[in-house]
């Protein structure tokens, strides 16, 4: 007889299923398939005990089995521009780490442009792929029309930017943190307040224009014509050294922090000190941010509540969307000034 033959036979174990949670729960097994998707008729002692057995048999439901009875996958596409910019990339972070939380999966469309061919073509592939819900990233004018346009029959949500009008928006409300950034100047004594923008085709540029220009109106200042940059430190570098040449501006309101990071290198080269000769402010609180020399004061913007709450806002839209009534409204989160040592009071 060979060795092996010798040894015992290990079976596998057997995988739990829904009865054996049942029996641990001492419930039926229609009660534990109500709580596994989500039914409010039970009651929360009962549904606590049979996450508690679920827990210690480490059943996992099929996910298959549960999407045919519920009709939903609890899978949320997500369509996003294929970028290294903080904001955009920090946004779908924090969408990841909401829909982790909340027990859904997210399927990514990252593209090169979000032109409307491109997010029809995305949201239709999404679709396919069985998703609930589609989140879409957006940034400029052609995202927010391409929004517009895609006639899907899956419940959608714009984040970070979007349209007017059409679907849901969830958004840190840019225009009020620019309206922080200049009134934090302005009340440290600057007669005005420059501002290094971004690109023309962005709504979170054109939004932060438009608090600061009427942050100054407000303050009977009449505001100059914005530098228009392209969010890179390169750009915020080519403006800055036209803003040291002028010796009287004596406060600017930076678009996003890498192009702050650009004005800083060029006053340090021009001779001109920050915050003694020039305050600084920005917008976005990168990690980095602190470490900036000076230090920068700058807009905060909280991606993990907008991860966090576009994804219940979407949420919200697909329980509308199978109810037939009407779409949930979306949401502005607001920014937070950050106060550190760039900006201090005007020199007189």
């Amino acid at each position: 007889m060979d060795a092996d033959e010798l040894e015992p036979t290990v079976r596998p174990r057997r995988q739990p299923v829904m009865s054996d949670v049942g029996r641990l729960a001492g419930v039926s097994h229609q009660t534990v398939s109500r709580v596994i998707n989500g039914s409010r008729h039970v009651s929360p002692t009962t549904r606590e005990r049979v996450l508690a057995a679920m827990r210690e048999l480490d059943y996992r439901p099929n996910p298959i089995a549960r999407a045919l009875v519920t009709g939903r996958t609890r899978t949320i596409g997500v369509v996003s521009f294929d970028t290294t910019l903080y904001g955009p990339a920090s946004t779908l972070f924090g969408i990841e780490r909401a829909a982790h939380e909340a027990g859904y999966f997210i399927v990514i469309a990252s593209l090169r442009a979000l032109d409307s061919d491109s997010v029809v073509e995305a949201v239709q592939r999404l679709r396919v792929t069985g998703v609930d819900g589609v989140l879409v990233i957006v940034f400029d004018r052609a995202a927010a029309q391409a929004v517009l346009e895609v006639q899907a029959d899956v419940p959608m949500v714009a984040v970070e930017a979007g349209p007017e009008h059409g679907v849901p928006v969830v958004a840190v409300d840019q225009r009020r943190g620019a309206i922080l950034a200049t009134r934090h100047l302005l009340d440290l004594g600057h007669a005005t307040v420059h501002h290094i923008a971004g690109p023309a085709d962005s709504l979170e540029a054109e939004l932060r224009v438009q608090g600061w220009a009427d942050t100054l109106r407000a303050a009977a200042v009449r505001p100059s014509e914005p530098l228009i940059g392209d969010w890179s430190a390169g750009t915020g570098h080519r403006l800055g050294a036209r803003l040291a040449r002028d010796g009287s501006v004596t406060a600017v309101f930076v678009g996003n922090d890498q192009m702050a990071l650009g004005l800083l290198r060029a006053l340090h080269e021009a001779g001109r000190r920050v915050p003694e000769d020039i305050s600084v402010v920005g917008f976005d609180d990168i990690p980095e941010a602190p470490f900036f020399t000076p230090p920068l004061t700058t807009v905060s913007q909280d991606f993990g509540q907008v991860g966090s709450r576009s994804l219940r806002v979407l949420v919200e839209a697909i329980e509308s969307f199978a109810q037939g009534t009407q779409a949930p409204a979306g949401a502005l989160i607001p920014p937070e000034l950050i106060v550190r040592s760039s900006s201090a009071r005007a020199a007189h």
